[in-house]
């Protein structure tokens, strides 16, 4: 049975710092592609990162690239996403989704396994 366990969200400030976890069973992160995703109110759910393979090929989109880093513990079986100089628009549900022997992150409804999110409010 694959579970995803995400923490670490919670209020931070503007252009402050917080560091999500997403600790996995039944499943080796290693051999998978596993991503973060993020869902604003009234909105879909926007990949925000991925790390994927042996050599640990990473992606970041856009809209947080330079401020947020994803990385990936094989020894735990953890991926970490390191956010840096939050904004408001940041603010969100973040999860972290599994593709096992995947090649690549997809689009969240087609990752086969997710967790149930951590909330994260940017704001003063």
């Amino acid at each position: 049975q694959v579970q995803l366990v995400e923490s670490g969200g919670g209020l931070v400030q503007p252009g402050g710092d917080l560091r999500l976890s997403c600790a996995a069973s039944g499943v080796t992160l290693e051999s998978s592609a596993i991503g973060w995703f993020r869902q604003a109110p009234g909105k879909g759910h926007e990949g925000v990162a991925c790390v994927a393979g042996s050599r640990q090929a990473t992606f970041v989109s856009d809209s947080v690239k330079g401020r947020f880093t994803i990385s990936r513990d094989d020894y735990k079986n953890i991926i970490y996403l390191q956010m840096n100089d939050l904004k408001s628009e940041d603010s969100g549900v973040y999860y972290c989704a599994a593709r096992p022997r995947g090649q690549w992150c997809e689009r969240y409804s087609d990752m086969d396994y997710r967790g149930n999110g951590t909330k994260v409010t940017v704001s003063s």
